[in-house]
Protein backbone atom coordinates (compact mmCIF):
# COMPACT_ATOMS: atom_id res chain seq x y z
CA UNK A 1 0.00 0.00 0.00
CA UNK A 2 3.05 2.13 0.54
CA UNK A 3 4.71 3.07 -2.82
CA UNK A 4 8.57 3.44 -2.36
CA UNK A 5 8.32 6.34 -4.78
CA UNK A 6 5.49 8.13 -2.51
CA UNK A 7 6.91 11.44 -0.60
CA UNK A 8 6.08 11.35 3.00
CA UNK A 9 6.28 13.29 6.21
CA UNK A 10 6.89 11.52 9.44
CA UNK A 11 5.27 12.57 12.76
CA UNK A 12 8.19 11.49 15.27
CA UNK A 13 7.14 14.28 18.04
CA UNK A 14 9.91 13.51 20.79
CA UNK A 15 11.30 10.62 18.80
CA UNK A 16 14.42 11.42 17.37
CA UNK A 17 16.24 10.82 20.25
CA UNK A 18 14.70 8.36 22.84
CA UNK A 19 13.63 4.80 21.72
CA UNK A 20 9.96 5.54 21.17
CA UNK A 21 11.00 7.13 17.90
CA UNK A 22 12.67 3.63 16.70
CA UNK A 23 10.41 3.29 13.76
CA UNK A 24 10.63 6.40 12.40
CA UNK A 25 14.34 6.33 12.66
CA UNK A 26 14.72 2.59 11.12
CA UNK A 27 12.82 4.67 8.16
CA UNK A 28 15.38 7.00 8.02
CA UNK A 29 17.76 4.93 8.01
CA UNK A 30 16.74 2.43 5.49
CA UNK A 31 13.81 3.62 3.70
CA UNK A 32 14.79 4.18 -0.34
CA UNK A 33 12.22 6.10 -0.91
CA UNK A 34 11.32 9.95 -0.57
CA UNK A 35 10.78 11.51 3.03
CA UNK A 36 10.27 15.20 2.48
CA UNK A 37 10.54 16.41 6.16
CA UNK A 38 10.49 15.18 10.18
CA UNK A 39 7.98 16.36 12.35
CA UNK A 40 9.26 16.80 15.80
CA UNK A 41 7.99 20.04 17.46
CA UNK A 42 11.21 19.28 20.26
CA UNK A 43 14.11 19.42 17.46
CA UNK A 44 12.47 22.04 14.77
CA UNK A 45 14.89 23.61 12.37
CA UNK A 46 17.59 21.18 14.25
CA UNK A 47 20.17 19.15 11.32
CA UNK A 48 19.09 15.64 11.33
CA UNK A 49 22.63 14.28 10.75
CA UNK A 50 23.30 16.05 14.22
CA UNK A 51 20.40 14.66 16.48
CA UNK A 52 20.56 11.34 15.11
CA UNK A 53 23.59 10.41 13.71
CA UNK A 54 21.91 9.55 10.38
CA UNK A 55 23.39 11.25 7.25
CA UNK A 56 20.38 12.00 5.38
CA UNK A 57 19.48 15.46 4.22
CA UNK A 58 16.07 15.90 5.60
CA UNK A 59 14.50 19.21 7.23
CA UNK A 60 12.61 19.03 10.69
CA UNK A 61 9.57 21.06 11.15
CA UNK A 62 7.88 22.00 14.02
CA UNK A 63 4.25 20.53 12.87
CA UNK A 64 2.28 19.81 9.77
CA UNK A 65 1.59 23.00 8.44
CA UNK A 66 5.17 23.26 7.90
CA UNK A 67 5.87 20.27 6.51
CA UNK A 68 3.13 20.24 4.03
CA UNK A 69 5.35 22.89 2.11
CA UNK A 70 7.51 20.39 0.99
CA UNK A 71 4.87 17.97 -0.97
CA UNK A 72 4.35 15.26 0.91
CA UNK A 73 1.66 12.13 0.11
CA UNK A 74 2.20 10.60 2.62
CA UNK A 75 1.84 11.04 7.17
CA UNK A 76 3.84 8.38 8.60
CA UNK A 77 3.19 7.74 12.16
CA UNK A 78 7.07 7.03 13.15
CA UNK A 79 6.39 6.35 17.35
CA UNK A 80 5.97 3.32 19.19
CA UNK A 81 5.01 4.47 22.12
CA UNK A 82 4.58 1.96 25.26
CA UNK A 83 0.11 0.86 24.84
CA UNK A 84 0.82 1.82 21.06
CA UNK A 85 -1.99 4.43 21.50
CA UNK A 86 -1.39 7.64 19.44
CA UNK A 87 -0.12 10.70 21.69
CA UNK A 88 -2.60 13.33 22.60
CA UNK A 89 -0.02 15.94 21.09
CA UNK A 90 0.11 14.21 17.84
CA UNK A 91 -3.46 14.43 16.71
CA UNK A 92 -3.82 18.02 15.17
CA UNK A 93 -0.95 17.13 12.54
CA UNK A 94 -2.65 13.64 12.01
CA UNK A 95 -6.40 15.75 11.32
CA UNK A 96 -4.30 18.15 9.00
CA UNK A 97 -2.70 15.90 6.98
CA UNK A 98 -6.05 14.08 6.34
CA UNK A 99 -7.63 17.26 5.66
CA UNK A 100 -5.08 18.34 2.91
CA UNK A 101 -5.54 14.95 1.02
CA UNK A 102 -2.43 13.17 2.32
CA UNK A 103 -2.80 9.56 3.38
CA UNK A 104 -1.67 8.26 6.36
CA UNK A 105 0.31 4.77 7.58
CA UNK A 106 0.21 3.93 11.19
CA UNK A 107 2.15 0.83 13.18
CA UNK A 108 0.19 1.66 16.45
CA UNK A 109 -1.83 -0.85 17.93
CA UNK A 110 -4.88 1.80 17.91
CA UNK A 111 -6.74 1.81 14.57
CA UNK A 112 -6.69 5.69 13.13
CA UNK A 113 -9.71 4.67 10.68
CA UNK A 114 -11.81 3.60 13.57
CA UNK A 115 -11.26 7.18 15.47
CA UNK A 116 -14.33 8.92 15.05
CA UNK A 117 -12.33 12.21 14.74
CA UNK A 118 -10.36 11.04 12.00
CA UNK A 119 -13.07 8.90 10.21
CA UNK A 120 -15.59 12.12 10.22
CA UNK A 121 -12.57 13.59 7.20
CA UNK A 122 -13.89 12.30 3.72
CA UNK A 123 -11.22 10.84 1.58
CA UNK A 124 -10.30 11.92 -1.70
CA UNK A 125 -9.98 9.89 -4.27
CA UNK A 126 -6.78 7.74 -3.87
CA UNK A 127 -6.34 8.93 -0.27
CA UNK A 128 -6.25 6.21 2.35
CA UNK A 129 -5.71 4.99 6.06
CA UNK A 130 -3.48 2.13 6.62
CA UNK A 131 -3.25 0.62 9.93
CA UNK A 132 -1.32 -2.05 9.14
CA UNK A 133 -0.80 -3.65 12.40
CA UNK A 134 -4.08 -6.36 11.35
CA UNK A 135 -4.29 -9.59 11.06
CA UNK A 136 -4.60 -10.29 7.34
CA UNK A 137 -7.63 -11.74 5.90
CA UNK A 138 -8.32 -15.26 4.63
CA UNK A 139 -5.80 -16.99 6.69
CA UNK A 140 -4.64 -20.39 6.88
CA UNK A 141 -2.53 -23.09 9.31
CA UNK A 142 0.82 -23.27 7.81
CA UNK A 143 1.69 -26.09 5.93
CA UNK A 144 5.23 -25.71 4.83
CA UNK A 145 4.54 -24.29 1.33
CA UNK A 146 8.18 -22.48 1.76
CA UNK A 147 10.28 -25.70 1.77
CA UNK A 148 9.18 -25.87 -2.17
CA UNK A 149 11.08 -23.08 -2.79
CA UNK A 150 14.19 -22.43 -5.13
CA UNK A 151 15.78 -19.46 -3.33
CA UNK A 152 17.60 -19.06 -0.42
CA UNK A 153 15.78 -18.15 2.98
CA UNK A 154 17.39 -16.40 6.10
CA UNK A 155 15.92 -15.86 8.93
CA UNK A 156 16.97 -13.48 11.57
CA UNK A 157 16.89 -15.03 14.93
CA UNK A 158 17.87 -12.84 18.52
CA UNK A 159 19.27 -13.58 21.49
CA UNK A 160 16.38 -10.87 23.14
CA UNK A 161 13.92 -8.61 21.31
CA UNK A 162 15.33 -5.44 20.37
CA UNK A 163 18.87 -6.65 19.27
CA UNK A 164 19.18 -5.89 15.72
CA UNK A 165 17.46 -8.29 13.73
CA UNK A 166 15.39 -6.02 11.20
CA UNK A 167 19.10 -3.69 10.43
CA UNK A 168 20.96 -6.86 10.18
CA UNK A 169 18.57 -8.08 7.34
CA UNK A 170 18.08 -4.80 5.61
CA UNK A 171 21.85 -3.89 5.82
CA UNK A 172 22.53 -7.41 4.23
CA UNK A 173 20.27 -7.00 1.36
CA UNK A 174 21.81 -3.51 0.52
CA UNK A 175 25.14 -5.82 0.22
CA UNK A 176 23.36 -7.97 -1.82
CA UNK A 177 21.45 -5.33 -4.50
CA UNK A 178 25.02 -3.86 -4.33
CA UNK A 179 26.63 -7.49 -5.26
CA UNK A 180 23.89 -7.56 -7.87
CA UNK A 181 22.12 -9.94 -6.33
CA UNK A 182 18.11 -10.71 -6.20
CA UNK A 183 17.43 -9.96 -2.60
CA UNK A 184 14.31 -9.21 -1.13
CA UNK A 185 13.00 -8.51 2.83
CA UNK A 186 9.89 -10.01 4.66
CA UNK A 187 9.04 -7.20 7.14
CA UNK A 188 7.39 -9.01 10.16
CA UNK A 189 7.08 -5.68 12.16
CA UNK A 190 5.54 -2.28 11.95
CA UNK A 191 8.76 -0.62 10.88
CA UNK A 192 10.05 -3.20 8.17
CA UNK A 193 6.20 -3.10 6.76
CA UNK A 194 6.57 0.67 6.69
CA UNK A 195 10.46 0.56 5.08
CA UNK A 196 9.27 -2.07 2.35
CA UNK A 197 6.07 -1.42 1.89
CA UNK A 198 4.88 -5.27 2.32
CA UNK A 199 4.97 -7.86 4.94
CA UNK A 200 2.70 -9.17 7.93
CA UNK A 201 2.32 -7.86 11.30
CA UNK A 202 3.01 -10.96 13.28
CA UNK A 203 1.90 -9.83 16.86
CA UNK A 204 -1.51 -9.16 15.06
CA UNK A 205 -2.14 -12.39 14.51
CA UNK A 206 -3.70 -15.21 16.49
CA UNK A 207 -1.14 -17.72 17.11
CA UNK A 208 -2.64 -20.44 15.56
CA UNK A 209 -2.10 -18.83 12.31
CA UNK A 210 0.96 -17.51 13.09
CA UNK A 211 2.90 -19.30 11.28
CA UNK A 212 0.73 -19.45 7.86
CA UNK A 213 0.52 -16.01 7.90
CA UNK A 214 4.46 -15.83 7.68
CA UNK A 215 4.36 -18.50 5.29
CA UNK A 216 1.98 -16.43 3.12
CA UNK A 217 4.28 -13.21 3.13
CA UNK A 218 7.42 -15.20 2.07
CA UNK A 219 5.57 -16.80 -1.16
CA UNK A 220 4.57 -13.70 -2.02
CA UNK A 221 7.99 -12.19 -1.33
CA UNK A 222 9.50 -14.91 -3.25
CA UNK A 223 7.30 -14.99 -6.07
CA UNK A 224 9.52 -15.89 -9.49
CA UNK A 225 12.66 -16.17 -7.04
CA UNK A 226 15.58 -18.44 -8.70
CA UNK A 227 17.92 -20.51 -6.80
CA UNK A 228 20.31 -17.55 -6.31
CA UNK A 229 17.54 -15.08 -4.65
CA UNK A 230 17.83 -14.43 -1.72
CA UNK A 231 14.93 -13.77 1.04
CA UNK A 232 15.53 -12.19 4.22
CA UNK A 233 12.94 -12.93 6.51
CA UNK A 234 13.15 -9.97 9.56
CA UNK A 235 13.44 -11.85 13.29
CA UNK A 236 11.01 -11.16 16.07
CA UNK A 237 11.38 -11.42 19.60
CA UNK A 238 13.64 -14.10 21.45
CA UNK A 239 13.61 -17.79 22.31
CA UNK A 240 15.33 -16.40 25.34
CA UNK A 241 12.96 -14.01 26.33
CA UNK A 242 9.78 -15.25 28.31
CA UNK A 243 7.67 -13.07 27.20
CA UNK A 244 7.90 -13.87 23.24
CA UNK A 245 6.44 -16.41 20.92
CA UNK A 246 7.13 -15.20 17.67
CA UNK A 247 10.54 -17.55 17.01
CA UNK A 248 8.72 -20.55 15.88
CA UNK A 249 5.70 -19.51 13.83
CA UNK A 250 8.92 -17.55 12.09
CA UNK A 251 10.90 -21.03 11.49
CA UNK A 252 7.66 -22.70 10.73
CA UNK A 253 6.58 -20.29 8.05
CA UNK A 254 9.34 -19.22 6.32
CA UNK A 255 11.16 -23.24 6.66
CA UNK A 256 14.46 -21.19 6.24
CA UNK A 257 17.29 -22.83 4.51
CA UNK A 258 19.95 -20.41 6.73
CA UNK A 259 19.67 -18.59 10.58
CA UNK A 260 21.67 -15.48 11.25
CA UNK A 261 21.95 -15.00 14.49
CA UNK A 262 22.05 -11.44 16.40
CA UNK A 263 23.31 -10.27 19.49
CA UNK A 264 24.12 -7.08 20.96
CA UNK A 265 27.65 -7.07 22.61
CA UNK A 266 28.21 -7.55 26.34
CA UNK A 267 24.54 -8.20 26.81
CA UNK A 268 23.72 -11.11 29.31
CA UNK A 269 20.34 -10.98 30.33
CA UNK A 270 16.95 -10.20 28.40
CA UNK A 271 15.22 -7.08 29.09
CA UNK A 272 12.12 -7.25 30.60
CA UNK A 273 9.55 -4.58 32.49
CA UNK A 274 11.22 -3.03 35.50
CA UNK A 275 10.44 -5.28 38.80
CA UNK A 276 10.52 -8.87 36.55
CA UNK A 277 12.56 -11.46 37.67
CA UNK A 278 15.87 -11.59 35.46
CA UNK A 279 16.36 -14.12 33.19
CA UNK A 280 20.00 -15.15 31.80
CA UNK A 281 20.48 -15.57 27.93
CA UNK A 282 22.17 -18.69 27.94
CA UNK A 283 25.75 -19.32 26.20
CA UNK A 284 25.63 -18.25 22.46
CA UNK A 285 26.67 -22.36 21.60
CA UNK A 286 23.93 -23.53 23.71
CA UNK A 287 21.44 -21.10 21.84
CA UNK A 288 22.75 -21.59 18.45
CA UNK A 289 22.40 -25.54 18.77
CA UNK A 290 18.39 -24.44 20.29
CA UNK A 291 17.63 -22.62 17.52
CA UNK A 292 19.12 -25.00 14.83
CA UNK A 293 17.37 -27.51 16.73
CA UNK A 294 14.05 -25.78 15.95
CA UNK A 295 14.67 -24.67 12.58
CA UNK A 296 14.87 -28.41 11.70
CA UNK A 297 11.58 -29.72 12.81
CA UNK A 298 8.15 -29.45 11.07
CA UNK A 299 10.25 -29.93 7.56
CA UNK A 300 9.32 -31.96 4.32
CA UNK A 301 12.57 -31.71 2.95
CA UNK A 302 14.80 -33.00 5.60
CA UNK A 303 16.66 -29.65 6.16
CA UNK A 304 18.80 -28.55 8.89
CA UNK A 305 19.42 -25.41 8.63
CA UNK A 306 22.29 -23.92 10.53
CA UNK A 307 23.40 -20.14 12.15
CA UNK A 308 25.93 -19.28 8.99
CA UNK A 309 27.02 -16.10 10.67
CA UNK A 310 26.42 -13.25 13.55
CA UNK A 311 25.59 -9.96 13.71
CA UNK A 312 27.00 -8.46 16.91
CA UNK A 313 25.29 -5.03 17.35
CA UNK A 314 28.41 -2.91 19.16
CA UNK A 315 26.25 -0.05 19.17
CA UNK A 316 27.43 0.61 22.75
CA UNK A 317 31.23 0.64 22.39
CA UNK A 318 33.56 2.32 20.69
CA UNK A 319 35.38 1.34 17.86
CA UNK A 320 38.52 -0.32 19.54
CA UNK A 321 36.29 -2.15 21.85
CA UNK A 322 33.66 -3.12 19.01
CA UNK A 323 36.33 -4.70 17.08
CA UNK A 324 38.15 -6.42 20.09
CA UNK A 325 33.96 -7.79 20.63
CA UNK A 326 33.43 -9.15 16.81
CA UNK A 327 37.49 -10.33 17.20
CA UNK A 328 36.62 -12.55 20.29
CA UNK A 329 33.24 -14.08 19.82
CA UNK A 330 34.53 -15.07 16.29
CA UNK A 331 37.02 -16.98 18.11
CA UNK A 332 35.02 -18.46 20.52
CA UNK A 333 31.82 -19.36 18.21
CA UNK A 334 34.36 -19.83 15.19
CA UNK A 335 31.80 -18.26 13.26
CA UNK A 336 31.71 -15.82 11.19
CA UNK A 337 30.95 -12.14 13.46
CA UNK A 338 30.45 -8.86 11.72
CA UNK A 339 28.23 -5.61 12.82
CA UNK A 340 26.63 -5.19 9.90
CA UNK A 341 25.22 -1.43 10.29
CA UNK A 342 29.15 -0.06 12.11
CA UNK A 343 31.06 -1.74 9.08
CA UNK A 344 29.00 -2.89 6.12
CA UNK A 345 27.35 -6.58 5.73
CA UNK A 346 29.74 -7.26 2.83
CA UNK A 347 31.12 -10.47 5.50
CA UNK A 348 27.74 -11.43 6.08
CA UNK A 349 27.30 -11.79 2.55
CA UNK A 350 29.88 -13.81 2.12
CA UNK A 351 29.62 -15.81 4.86
CA UNK A 352 26.25 -16.85 3.53
CA UNK A 353 26.64 -17.15 -0.49
CA UNK A 354 30.49 -16.81 -1.37
CA UNK A 355 29.91 -13.57 -3.25
CA UNK A 356 32.17 -10.57 -2.63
Amino acid sequence: MLRSESPLVLLLHGGLDNLSGKTGLAMLRYRTGPIVAVVDPAHAGQDLQAVTGIPRAVPVVADMAAALAYGPEVAVVGLAPSGGRLPVEMRADVLQALRAGLSLASGLHSRLAEDPEFAAVPLQDGQWIWDLRQEPAELEVATARCAALPCRRILAVGSDMAVGKMSACLELQRAALRAGLDSRFVGTGQAGILISGQGVALDAVRVDYAAGAVEAAVLAAAQDAGPQALVLVEGQGSLAHPGSTATLPLMRGSQPTDLLLVHRAGQSHVRTRPGAVPVAIPPLPELISACEALAALGRPDGLRPKVGAIALNTALLDDDSAADAVRRLADQLALPVFDPVRHGADGLLQAFTGCL
